[in-house]
């Protein structure tokens, strides 16, 4: 079966930061595992590169929105290999390709009948590059998100009919409860649409930094049609992971898996999307999971002006990749908002990935090696343990297909531990010491073995070159093990 997920793609209006590290290993999380099932995946990333912000963020810096976007997607570029990221194609806005599909779908959309052309005038976020509806906005005109005053804007636009979907997706959201998940934020999507749908502009006339309008080449299309058209147009031209000869990518992968997004743009995503493609006769994606805030430690949303960002680069630099990529997939449940700070990084580090995993891996082998020259014990492994591990793969894998890599780690330490705990259970060291415990020596180290080899392939996903590292160190079942370095060495 084919996997096709998504991330948003990210603004090039300012560089990476810790949200855009969160989403991207959550993704590659999902997709190493759907991968290790065998599945057929596509993992699409990129960048978000034309509209207002953008060319907004350029003028200030003395730029051309082009240049600016050049700039700065190549650091997002560059962040996938960073992250250890397994992303199969990096779609760029700009890219040409892109732009044609853009304007081919989106034609469709116009020959169908559902644009017109008419006079727009409402409250303008420019960050959010959104009108806002009156029930959206603060006390005093602010952006419910950006917390900015909002503009009153004036213009003529081409319109999209949105509000002629109403039916067919309050019929989309009674037929598929699952379209939106966690279920919170299916009922604040089904909510909005609850309320009435209104057009929403389709074109912006004024502004230059775009995807031209065929029909009317004085517009260019508002950046969020743009942008939402990624998931569809990545396919059209991406090269195949699997086949580079050439297969057609939009019949083997679309509709999407799981767009993966934060919650700041579901209306978009779970309201405008489904209804343009109603529009453009595409089918609509099996899932859109909406992921909550990463906020500081203080529990107020990260700001750099507060003091209380998290810096992604500073912990990969300090305590590895894989260390942050556990840590975000551990520390807040997937879905949730949830603080982080510094110390619960270095906590996590040495209680878990130090002391937990890293310190089982190291005595395991180092036994083997003492008790056994380092030949695995080529014997039963003790059932009790072995039923305690039995169903892990099958829980795993129910909890990801359901996009819920925290649950499924925790569902994966419980057993860490419980390794840990059969060592002291054990005392092979206790057991060396007796010639006559020489067979419950082997079922021991034989057991541990195997134990930590099923661990190791479930937590491939959230820590691929640690995993890596203790794969080839223990070897192929019945074999030799090999030394392991520290996988977490313990910090001063």
């Amino acid at each position: 079966m084919s996997f096709y997920i998504t991330t948003p793609i990210y603004y090039v209006n300012a560089q990476p930061h810790l949200g855009h590290a969160y989403t991207t290993i959550a993704v590659d999380v999902l997709a190493r595992h759907m991968r290790q099932r065998g599945e057929d995946v596509f993992f699409l990333t990129g960048t978000d590169e034309h509209g207002e912000p953008v060319a907004d963020a350029a003028h200030a810096q003395g730029m051309e929105p082009k240049d600016l976007a050049d700039r700065n997607a190549e650091r997002f570029k560059a962040l996938m290999p960073q992250l250890n990221a397994s992303n199969d194609f990096f779609i760029r806005t700009s890219d040409k390709e892109h732009i044609a599909k853009v304007q081919e779908v989106l034609q469709r959309v116009h020959d169908n009948g559902h644009t017109y052309k008419g006079l727009y005038e409402g409250w303008y976020c420019p960050r959010c590059a959104d009108f806002k509806v009156e029930n959206e906005i603060l006390e005093g005109n602010r952006c419910p998100i950006h917390e900015i005053p909002l503009t009153r804007e004036q213009e003529e636009n081409w319109f999209f009919r949105l509000a002629s979907f109403q039916h067919q997706l309050e019929q989309l959201y009674a037929e598929r409860p699952d379209f939106v998940m966690p279920a919170r934020h299916f009922n604040e999507a089904r909510s909005f649409i609850a309320q009435g749908l209104q057009d929403v502009s389709l074109s912006r006339a004024r502004l230059k930094w775009g995807v031209p309008v065929p029909w009317d080449p004085d517009h260019v299309f508002y950046v969020w049609f743009d942008a939402l058209l990624n998931y569809y147009t990545a396919l059209s031209y991406a090269p195949d992971p699997a086949e580079p000869d050439g297969r057609d990518l939009i019949s083997t992968y679309w509709p999407a898996t799981y767009h993966v997004i934060g919650k700041d743009i579901l209306k978009f995503h779970t309201v405008f999307w489904p209804a343009l493609l109603i529009a453009a006769e595409l089918e609509i994606p099996h899932h859109v999971f909406v992921h909550g805030f990463l906020l500081g430690a203080d529990g107020r949303k990260m700001s750099k002006s507060l003091g209380n960002v998290l810096d992604p680069f500073e912990v990969m630099d300090q305590y590895g990749t894989d260390a942050l990529r556990f840590y975000l997939m551990r520390d807040v449940a997937f879905g949730a908002d949830g603080a982080v700070g510094i110390e619960a990084v270095n906590s996590r580090y040495d209680a878990e990935l130090a002391n937990e995993f890293g310190n089982l891996a190291s005595r395991t082998i180092a036994m083997v090696q003492r008790y056994r020259d380092g030949q695995v014990p080529a014997v039963p492994t003790d059932p009790a343990l072995d039923a305690e591990l039995e169903g892990l793969p099958h829980d795993v894998a129910a909890l990801m297909d359901r996009a819920e890599p925290t649950l499924a780690l925790e569902q994966i330490w419980q057993r860490v531990r419980r390794l840990n705990r059969y060592v002291e259970e054990r005392a092979p060291w206790r057991l060396a010491n007796d010639p006559a415990d020489a067979e419950e020596l082997d079922r021991t180290l034989a057991s541990l073995v195997e134990g930590l080899r099923t661990l190791n392939v479930l937590l491939h996903p959230y820590m691929p070159a640690s995993t890596d590292k203790l794969r080839e160190a223990l070897g192929s079942p019945g074999g030799m093990v090999q030394p392991l370095e520290p996988l977490f060495p313990k910090r001063a």
